[in-house]
C-alpha cells in the first residue's frame, strides 16, 4: 500500500481537483494514514483540501452526488482536529442539509448506482456528528428511490442481488453482445463500498440498518459465485465472455466491502475471508508494478466497453484509492 501511494504522490506533485475521482483517491489515502500514521499522507491530503478551501465542485448548493464525494475527506480531516474547525465540513454540510430539508419533495437525484458511494457516507456521518437523525432519514429516502424505484423497478436486481448501473441497463435495455445482462463491475463496486461505509456509522437502532446489511450480504454472496479463478472480477459480472480479463477498480472495491462486512459480522469470516484474501493477493501479484504503479484499472466510464482496453499500464486515481481502502480493511482482518 505504501509503495502504491508513494508512487502516485511522487507522480502528482499537484494533488489535483476536488471532483469525485480525486476525492476517492484521498478517501483511500486517509484510510492508509489512519493505519500507518504517516505524516506525509496527511500533509498531502491537507494541502489538497486547503487548496480547494474545503469546498465542493459546483459549490455548496450542488445536489450532484459526484460533487459531494470530497466531503468524505473533509470530514476525515475534521475528525482529526484537536480543536475542530467548523469551516472544514461547512460546504458539505450545507449541501447535504439542503437536500435533507427537501427530501420529501424531491428524492430522485441518485439515478445511477455510483451516486451511492459519492453521497451516502456524508449523509451518514453528518447524522452521527450532529446527532441528527434527519440526515439518515433523508439518505434512506434517496437510497430507496435508487434501489427500488429508479427506472421503474429500481437498480437492484432482486434475483441476483447485483445492481444495474442506471435505468438504461434494466431488463429490456442494453445487453452484452451475447444478449446477457450488463452488471458492471465497478458500478457494483461503488454500491458495495457505499454500504460498507454507511454501515460503519449507522447504529442498529436506526430501522433501515438491518435492510442495508441484508442488501450488502446478498450482493457479496452473488460476487462470491462469480469471482474469477485468478482472484479478480470481470468487467461484466453477468457475462464473463464480455471483455474478460483482470480489472482492479471493481475488484478493489469488492475486497474493501467484503473485508469490512467480515469485520462487522455482515457475512461469515470462514466463507468470505478466502475470497477477499484471494482478491487482494491477485491485485498485489498482477496489478502492482515493481515501482508501485497500479495497473489494470478501467478508466472513467459507465459500462464494460468504457476506456478499453484495460491493460497492465491502465491506471486512475480512483482505482488507487479503492486499492488503498481494500488494503487497509484487509490488514485489519489479519489471518
Amino acid at each position: 500500500m505504501r509503495r502504491v501511494a508513494d508512487h502516485w504522490i511522487a507522480a502528482h506533485r499537484d494533488p489535483g481537483d476536488n471532483q469525485w475521482a480525486r476525492a476517492t483517491f484521498f478517501c483511500g489515502l486517509m484510510a492508509l494514514h489512519r493505519l500507518t500514521r504517516e505524516p506525509r499522507y496527511l500533509a498531502y491530503t491537507r494541502a489538497w483540501a486547503e487548496h480547494h478551501g474545503y469546498g465542493l465542485h459546483n459549490g455548496p448548493a450542488t445536489r450532484h452526488a459526484d460533487d459531494q464525494c470530497a466531503g468524505q475527506v473533509y470530514l476525515d480531516l475534521y475528525a482529526l482536529d484537536p480543536a475542530p474547525d467548523p469551516a472544514k465540513p461547512a460546504a458539505i454540510e450545507e449541501s447535504v442539509r439542503r437536500m435533507t430539508d427537501g427530501a420529501a419533495q424531491r428524492h430522485d437525484d441518485w439515478w445511477w448506482d455510483d451516486a451511492l458511494h459519492m453521497a451516502m457516507p456524508s449523509f451518514a456521518r453528518l447524522g452521527a456528528l450532529r446527532a441528527d437523525r434527519s440526515y439518515w432519514d433523508a439518505m434512506d429516502v434517496f437510497y430507496r428511490h435508487t434501489r427500488d424505484a429508479e427506472g421503474g423497478p429500481g437498480l437492484r436486481d432482486a434475483g441476483s442481488g447485483l445492481w444495474y448501473r442506471d435505468k438504461r441497463f434494466l431488463p429490456g435495455g442494453i445487453t452484452s453482445p451475447d444478449g446477457r445482462p450488463v452488471l458492471w463491475s465497478r458500478g457494483n463496486g461503488w454500491v458495495a463500498a457505499a454500504h460498507a461505509k454507511v454501515l460503519a456509522v449507522l447504529p442498529d437502532t436506526f430501522g433501515p440498518t438491518a435492510g442495508y446489511r441484508r442488501t450488502l450480504a446478498a450482493q457479496l454472496a452473488a460476487l462470491r459465485t462469480v469471482q474469477r479463478p485468478d482472484g479478480f472480477w470481470d468487467v461484466n459480472l453477468a457475462d464473463p465472455g464480455h471483455l474478460p480479463g483482470p480489472e482492479t477498480s471493481g475488484t478493489a472495491f469488492f475486497t474493501f466491502a467484503m473485508a469490512a462486512a467480515i469485520r462487522s459480522g455482515v457475512v461469515p469470516r470462514g466463507d468470505y475471508l478466502p475470497v477477499a484474501a484471494r482478491a487482494w493477493a491477485a491485485m498485489v501479484a498482477t496489478a502492482v508494478h515493481p515501482d508501485g504503479f497500479l495497473g489494470y484499472v478501467q478508466n472513467v466510464g459507465d459500462r464494460p466497453e468504457s476506456s478499453q482496453p484495460v491493460t497492465y499500464d491502465s491506471t486512475a486515481d480512483f482505482g488507487v484509492g479503492a486499492f488503498l481502502l481494500a488494503g487497509t480493511e484487509r490488514a485489519a482482518l489479519g489471518g
